[in-house]
């Protein structure tokens, strides 16, 4: 099932995207779907690493050296 939803471009951003559909035989609908759907998961990731970041540094998480990972895993040489 999908939504619907509503935004609003600045005026240049609309002319360029519409143009776009134009020329390529898709329309401004694809590339907004396109769009938001590239940049959702990219945002997504940057959320998730910075939640990250801030457990390690608040000494919720620890980061383990390569070596201990290989020692715990009985990787050792």
């Amino acid at each position: 099932m999908s939504k619907q939803t509503a935004i609003r471009l600045p005026d240049e951003t609309h002319k360029r995207l519409h143009a776009l559909a134009e020329r390529t035989g898709r329309t401004a609908t694809f590339y907004i779907r396109e769009a938001i759907e590239a940049h959702l998961e990219d945002l997504e990731d940057l959320y998730l690493a910075e939640r990250a970041t801030e457990r390690r540094l608040n000494g919720q998480d620890r980061t383990y050296t390569l070596e201990e990972v290989e020692r715990e895993l009985g990787l050792e040489d």
